[in-house]
């Protein structure tokens, strides 16, 4: 420490910009193709010819643009221009536009202030499994940012946001890695390494910063990075890098002291805890063996799911059920997701009723306070082994803490014991509550085989094209026998998902004998306005948002099916193949 104290400021601030140049958790450059200021320099760099030579075949590299242009049709000519001239925009995603038949311009005809609109109405539903891969492709595949009314910056914040509302943190992960934007997009960082710190993974944390081949110029990514190198075993570099930082101005007193006590600078026990960042909070707890931390109605979610994961919450064992402000404080951490359910219902089954009241449940819970009355409910469901009244009470439960707006407080909990049930046994007056509430799996209606039912169209093993699994001339001959049978056949009913089927057919170019035109009738005008005149402009990202915001929290399969109908048909305009294809095999075959 007097060693580094006597160095002049020049030679910290040239050491200073060593490190900035090299991360001291950075791990081999991966090259970006889709970084082209990178590629330019490397070009420069490497260049032999001579200035009068480079200016030569500017201007002939121009003159053939120009003649180009004179081939093209005026839209093409005006892209071409703003490709020539304009500045050049970094391109951030996961995915090559041709994985679902998009490209790199599926954003340029786009409006902002339209986007806007659609992003903020996207932002208030709670998106289906479905409705979330369609935003995943729109917003994550190689492409340009809308120009129209919309910053780069704006369009990045929505992107952002829905990923962080997404909370995949794999798929974060990956596109921070890829793109090398740990800077650029901080706070996306600082989200993935709070939410794995706050489940205790710190050498996830330090594993995603290892991997960032940039300076980290946020302070508190750089925070981050000095607690990992000494996690790493790696004081002394963290200590220099740390001394160099505050030459340069940096000040914080809570985390040096925290930082001194790790480096064993500092035998005094400092128990100060802040709560102002789960970094912070994490320190405290990390430099004090005695610590302890009792949370309240204002503490943090992070902070809760923080003291779960770390076993740091009061058992529900040693928890008196006199102390009614705790268990209220208990709910609504359970409401949140910050404190398991099971841990909850526990705590009911302390309170002591008498015989009459758990007999007269359904009356007696109405005189006792909020508390009580959930536990005495609770406990009368347990010992009810009546298919009918066990049902009742577990709707009662469920309104008592609806009413307290609690209600995903007995989320998990419910579920188990609806679980339980056959649904044959349950009473017409209880359905609704039923399959409001029953947890559906969707891992099992994936894992489902698909049936062929070759008497229906749309059911037959002609689905397989769209697999890839039939040549154009063998699909053209059977779809035309097929319909050939349909129409002799006159009890056949000609479906909507039939003719989806065809029209999907048609729009790749299968060629269907004009004679079975007759089947059914063409309805363009069930796409809505809005998203017609977007197809017309070729805005594939807009149309795809739109598509996003009206299958909504809805499952493909559960989709009406003229919905269905105007999302292929869209779909089909702007050969979007791909995706289609994907969208098909979900809705139109039956699955068993």
């Amino acid at each position: 420490m007097k060693i580094l104290k006597s160095l002049n400021k020049n030679f910290f601030l040239t050491i200073f910009i060593f490190f900035l140049c090299f991360n001291s958790y950075a791990e081999e450059k991966p090259v970006d193709i889709w970084n082209t200021e990178n590629n330019e320099n490397q070009i420069e760099n490497n260049s032999s010819f001579s200035i009068e030579e480079e200016t030569n075949q500017t201007e002939n590299k121009t003159e053939q643009d120009i003649f180009k242009m004179q081939n093209l049709k005026k839209d093409d000519q005006i892209k071409l221009v703003e490709n020539i001239f304009s500045k050049e925009v970094e391109i951030l995603g996961l995915y090559d536009p041709e994985d679902n038949s998009l490209d790199i311009d599926m954003w340029s005809n786009s409006d902002g202030d339209q986007l806007k609109s659609i992003f903020s109405k996207i932002g208030k539903i709670n998106l289906s499994n479905d409705a979330k891969d369609i935003m995943r492709i729109s917003l994550l595949t190689n492409s340009y940012p809308p120009q129209k009314n919309i910053s780069e910056e704006e369009f990045l914040k929505f992107k952002n946001e829905w990923l962080i509302k997404n909370s995949n943190l794999e798929l974060i992960e990956e596109y921070l890695v890829k793109n090398q934007v740990f800077n650029k997009q901080a706070e996306l960082t600082k989200f993935l390494l709070d939410e794995y710190l706050s489940s205790s993974k710190i050498d996830k944390v330090c594993e995603i910063l290892s991997k960032n081949t940039k300076p980290l110029n946020d302070e508190y990514l750089f925070k981050f990075n000095i607690y990992c190198l000494i996690i790493n075993n790696k004081s002394e570099e963290a200590q220099l890098i740390l001394d160099l930082k505050k030459e340069l101005g940096f000040k914080d007193s809570y985390f040096e002291n925290k930082i001194s006590q790790l480096l064993g600078f500092n035998s005094k026990i400092d128990d100060s805890i802040s709560e102002k960042t789960i970094l912070s909070f994490h320190l405290a707890h990390k430099t004090n063996s005695k610590f302890v931390f009792e949370p309240n109605n204002g503490t943090k979610k992070i902070i809760w799911k923080y003291l779960s994961s770390s076993n740091l919450l009061e058992s529900f064992q040693e928890i008196d059920i006199l102390d009614i402000q705790k268990i209220s404080t208990i709910e609504k951490a359970v409401n949140n997701k910050n404190y398991p359910e099971k841990d909850l219902f526990e705590i009911y089954k302390k309170f002591q009723f008498n015989i009459n009241q758990l007999l007269n449940a359904d009356k007696s819970y109405k005189s006792l306070e909020k508390i009580e009355a959930r536990a005495l409910i609770y406990q009368k469901i347990l010992l009810e082994s009546d298919t009918t009244s066990k049902l009742k009470f577990l709707k009662i439960l469920k309104k008592l803490f609806k009413d307290e707006n609690l209600d995903d407080a007995f989320d998990v909990e419910l579920k188990k014991f609806l679980q339980e049930f056959d649904p044959k046994d349950i009473p017409d007056n209880l359905t609704s509550f039923y399959y409001t509430n029953i947890q559906i799996n969707d891992a099992d209606v994936l894992n489902k085989n698909v049936k062929f039912n070759n008497d229906i169209l749309h059911q037959s093993k002609l689905l397989n094209y769209f697999n890839g699994d039939y040549s154009k001339s063998k699909i053209e001959k059977d779809v035309n026998n097929f319909l050939k049978k349909i129409k002799k056949n006159k009890k056949y009913f000609f479906s909507k998902k039939d003719q989806i089927f065809l029209e999907a057919l048609r729009s790749d170019g299968v060629e269907i004998s004009k004679k079975y035109d007759d089947l059914y009738e063409i309805n363009e005008s069930e796409i809505p306005t809005d998203i017609q005149v977007m197809i017309n402009n070729n805005e594939k990202g807009a149309t795809l948002l739109r598509i996003v915001e009206v299958i909504g929290q809805d499952k493909l399969e559960r989709i009406d099916e003229d919905t269905i109908y105007f999302i292929i048909s869209a779909l089909n305009q702007l050969n979007i193949d791909l995706l289609r294809n994907k969208i098909l095999m979900k809705v139109l075959p039956l699955k068993v």
